[in-house]
């Protein structure tokens, strides 16, 4: 089989599936049309699939008989900005736009499917196409997951992708090991006692109370933990007071906690309880700390890693191969599935220096070079083969 000439055959259909996705973005949880249009392509080409976790589609190709089962993930939900790009397929849902690449991770997907249904009768195994929705906000992975579409049968590998516009067209990024942190939120409640701001004396300021926690909590990880871990404690909001002339008797913090361990996450959650609780106690003040349930950390596997290596040497030369030497502090719900398979993720070119394309993702210009499906697609397709052929 040839199938650099298959993809060939239905690039220019790709790039349509990914340009139709784009003008019609639709937010996390609310990608109904985005699913009713890949169930349409699926149709088209006969190949089965079910609705998972609502608005996703779980699709299934080759024989749960034979072989291994393999999993590959595309994320299909957009981002709440308005788009600025002068392009035809601008999006036509005002204020929603696919700023983060998912509707070509998406159309790659597709094409995916469409190849390995032309070739179904010679896989040595079973391939779940996973279009998870919801990846931006809660956790669509963490949903499919929970809906047992891990098994029967038992998913042994997942791979996934993203498209990176600061990679040239051509060239994928890949690590081994840690590649995204996990994420989690933290919120603080800080109870004083209100008084006149000419007495402060008769009152307990909970605004000192938490200036004095804040800068003592970034001590944690530049004092308790290894500066070789990789540790981000941000906190983003801070509400309190309700007159400038009344010390305040409440405030409320609201961050994030990123690590790549989780040892050192829950050594950390622990510090954070511990020298907050100390502090309010030192003013007779009260502290209450939750910690709210973010990604788990993206590991890619060696193994798979290893594979991904070898097939894109094949696809798009070693020399086209760049290694990410430290893991990005950014989410990723990909981890959900590596709690249940061996998985490996990597990242995709679908930057253009010569067509001006470098804006990043979660940005309003962000665009790609179309050119990059094919590719994604290729190597998708050669990372199965390569995986039922073993």
């Amino acid at each position: 089989m040839n199938i650099e000439l298959l993809v060939q055959k239905i690039e220019k259909e790709i790039i349509s599936y990914r340009r139709h996705f784009h003008m019609y973005p639709e937010l996390s949880k609310k990608e109904f049309n985005t699913q009713k249009k890949i169930m349409e392509i699926l149709d088209n080409y006969e190949i089965k699939y079910t609705k998972a976790a609502t608005t996703g589609i779980v699709a299934v190709i080759g024989n749960p008989l034979l072989g291994k089962c393999i999993a590959i993930r595309a994320d299909i939900d957009a981002l709440p900005i308005t788009e600025k790009n002068d392009v035809i397929y601008k999006s036509k849902n005002e204020g929603v736009m696919h700023a983060c690449g998912h509707d070509a991770h998406t159309a790659m997907l597709l094409g995916t499917a469409i190849v390995l249904k032309e070739i179904e009768s010679s896989l040595k195994g079973y391939i779940k196409l996973f279009f998870q929705p919801d990846e931006e906000v809660s956790a669509g992975a963490k949903r499919i997951v929970n809906e047992g579409y891990m098994e029967n049968p038992h998913v042994d590998y997942i791979l996934g992708l993203h498209v990176m516009p600061y990679l040239e067209t051509g060239y994928i990024e890949i690590k081994h090991g840690k590649l995204n942190a996990s994420t989690g939120g933290v919120r603080l409640r800080i109870y004083g006692r209100a008084s006149h701001a000419a007495y402060p004396h008769t009152g307990i300021d909970a605004i000192v109370v938490s200036a004095d926690i804040i800068s003592s909590l970034q001590s944690i990880i530049s004092r308790n933990i290894s500066p070789l871990n990789q540790v981000v404690l941000t906190f983003g909001t801070i509400k309190g007071g309700v007159k400038s002339n009344v010390i305040s008797d409440f405030v409320e913090l609201k961050g994030t906690l990123r690590t790549t361990d989780n040892d050192v996450r829950n050594y950390v959650k622990k510090r954070i309880t511990e020298v907050s609780t100390a502090i309010a106690s030192s003013h007779n003040a009260s502290v209450e700390v939750d910690f709210g349930e973010g990604y788990p950390a993206l590991v890619n596997d060696d193994y798979l890693t290893d594979i991904i290596i070898e097939t894109a040497s094949k696809v798009i030369g070693k020399d086209k191969i760049k290694y990410k030497e430290f893991p990005s502090m950014g989410g990723e719900d990909f981890g959900f599935y590596q709690e249940k398979a061996q998985g490996a993720f990597f990242h995709l070119g679908c930057g253009s220096e010569k067509l001006g394309k470098h804006a990043s993702t979660h940005t309003d210009i962000f665009d790609i070079n179309e050119k990059c499906l094919a590719i994604g697609v290729k190597l998708h397709i050669h990372n199965v083969l390569f995986l039922l052929d073993e």
